[in-house]
């Protein structure tokens, strides 16, 4: 058997930027410059378009790996923390504009507890499972890696911000999101033998320049809800809509790998999500929200917004992608590389 390829774990170049706040970020991380970004430039700015998404995601990479050539020490540059709170308070303001006010938590989840009966036309894991082919898989499997190579790291901010109950459920779910204590068992590391088995390159971020404003965003939502104190409630919200969410989604997308060939590796990330997310669902719901809940009951809207905007930013992300796919073109913004043989792969 043919031994398991490391991930790369070299930090990221910077990313090209997509208009002029990404443009912005960029060459103030590449020099000791200002930002040189006003005030009238962020509120011109499309809450959920490229350049916006981009600017934040590379401010937020800077509280986890860091780009290749910029100095750790930027990570708490005021200016650069300054523009980061104008960016978050114009996609907070978009996102709370997009989800309803004022909702409960069982209301927020019973969307999420039923499985819809048929294909309304708008899951990317329905249409991978019925109908996808080995380049959609891939194409997939590319964008979801700026989440997927750093899985759970989001959710961790949230650890000091509870107490209690809520606290030991969550630190055992991400227990196992870590992979227990085993490091080959880590969900990222589960993750890079999955692009490996795909040909795809599993240096962490290596797809940034690829993902579009809608994938981005997603990524985004974890950080803003994980980095701030203020929002604990949503972030625990938004955990709980992706680990309910998680298990049917990964039973589709495990099918999927299947059909299209993909080797047991790929299968694997899946078949792990399948399980272990089901006993998850359970423990968050009772444990992490009910204890949150429990402890700080006014706390519930926040709760209910973050599975709600989760919900929003997933929906804006699956659009995206179905309507080139459904043409027969891709998703990225740049093409990957051909995928190998399996002879090739092995």
């Amino acid at each position: 058997m043919p031994a398991r390829p490391e991930p790369r774990r070299h930090r990221p170049a910077l990313p090209d930027p997509r208009g002029p706040l990404s443009a912005a970020v960029t060459a103030a991380l590449r020099g000791p410059g200002p930002h040189g970004v006003g005030p009238a430039l962020v509120a011109r700015a499309d809450p959920g378009g490229d350049d916006l998404q981009l600017a934040l995601y590379v401010l937020y990479e800077l509280h986890y790996q860091g780009f290749a050539g910029v100095d750790a020490e930027r990570e708490w540059d005021p200016g650069l923390l300054e523009l980061r709170r104008a960016l978050e308070h114009c996609f907070l303001r978009a996102l709370r504009a997009g989800v309803r006010t004022g909702g409960t938590v069982d209301g927020a989840l019973a969307p999420l507890l039923v499985e819809p009966v048929g294909d309304d036309g708008r899951s990317v894991s329905r249409f991978l499972d019925a109908e996808g082919e080995l380049w959609h898989v891939r194409e997939y499997a590319a964008l979801r890696s700026l989440y997927h190579l750093k899985e759970a790291d989001p959710h961790a901010w949230v650890l000091p911000r509870l107490y209690g109950r809520a606290k030991a459920a969550m630190a055992a779910v991400e227990f196992d999101e870590f992979g227990a204590g085993r490091e080959a068992d880590v969900h990222a590391r589960l993750f890079a033998d999955l692009m490996a088995d795909l040909s795809l390159e599993t240096a962490y971020g290596h797809y940034l320049d690829a993902a579009p404003g809608e994938l981005l965003a997603t990524v985004n939502l974890m950080s803003l809800f994980g980095l701030h104190r203020s929002l604990r409630g949503a972030l625990v919200g938004h955990f709980a809509a992706v680990e309910i969410t998680s298990s049917p989604g990964s039973r589709r997308l495990a099918s999927a790998l299947r059909r299209v060939g993909a080797g047991a590796a790929a299968q694997r990330f899946y078949d792990e999500h399948v399980e272990a997310d089901a006993v998850h669902e359970q423990v968050v719901r009772r444990d992490v929200v009910g204890g949150l809940l429990a402890d700080e009951p006014a706390l519930e809207g926040d709760i209910a917004f973050g599975i709600e905007a989760t919900g929003l930013l997933e929906d804006r992300l699956a659009a995206r992608l179905l309507a080139p796919w459904r043409n027969s073109a891709t998703a990225l913004l740049r093409p990957l590389s051909p995928a190998l043989t399996p002879a090739e792969r092995h």
